[in-house]
């Protein structure tokens, strides 16, 4: 499901080019949860923005899905469906001034997709969330619920990966323990995963396999 063959990643500020990974290659079947896990600046993070296809500075082969991503391209089509991503931060990546049934459906009326209320209702219901939330703001929400509609977003799409940045560091223990629960059913389902975190805790209870990054 995921092939990175001798991957390097840069970071550009300006006309100063800093590379964050060298030669770094990987392979995960389909239904595997694999985990990265290290201290902040490792690199880790920046791994899973370029298999997200934000960030177009990596040189290399990789493979996802059956799609073959090209360096200093977008991701675009199935490939953009196929792999989404929830970040460490949800309110960030949900508009404050929207209503989650807004932004959550920008995506599928772009795709044409139809039934999409029917849809988002029974995102909130496979997350355990009441449907009636997605009229909210964001900031209506608690920290864990607004979690599981950054899933909910990634899950709408149907993707056959879903990459995780710290999706539980921002919450307390109990939020963390749900959140987890709720990413070890989607596990069950083949979905193929990639989890970032700092903490071995996470990792060893989500994982199939991981790696330690210094």
């Amino acid at each position: 499901m995921i092939e990175l063959k001798n991957v390097s990643v840069a970071h550009h500020q300006g006309n100063e080019r800093r590379t964050v990974i060298s030669d770094f290659s990987l392979s995960v079947s389909q239904g595997e949860c694999f985990g990265l896990v290290g201290p902040s600046g490792c690199g880790k993070s920046s791994l899973l923005w370029v298999m997200a296809g934000l960030n177009p500075h990596w040189q290399g082969e990789m493979q996802l899905a059956s799609h073959q991503a090209q360096p200093g391209s977008p991701f675009r089509g199935q490939l953009r469906r196929d792999v989404q991503m929830v970040f460490q931060d949800p309110y960030a990546s949900l508009h404050p001034r929207h209503r989650l049934r807004r932004t959550l459906a920008e995506p599928l009326k772009l795709l044409k997709m139809e039934a999409i209320d029917r849809r988002i209702d029974e995102g909130f219901q496979q997350v355990g969330l009441d449907p009636l939330l997605a009229d909210r703001y964001p900031h209506q929400l608690s920290g864990g619920q607004r979690q599981r509609v950054a899933i909910i977003r990634a899950l709408l799409l149907k993707p056959k990966i879903l990459l995780l940045d710290e999706p539980t560091s921002a919450l307390d223990m109990s939020v963390q323990a749900e959140i987890l629960n709720l990413l070890t059913q989607l596990k069950q389902q083949q979905l193929t995963m990639v989890m970032v975190s700092h903490d071995r805790d996470v990792i060893d209870h989500m994982c199939d396999r991981a790696v330690e990054w210094q």
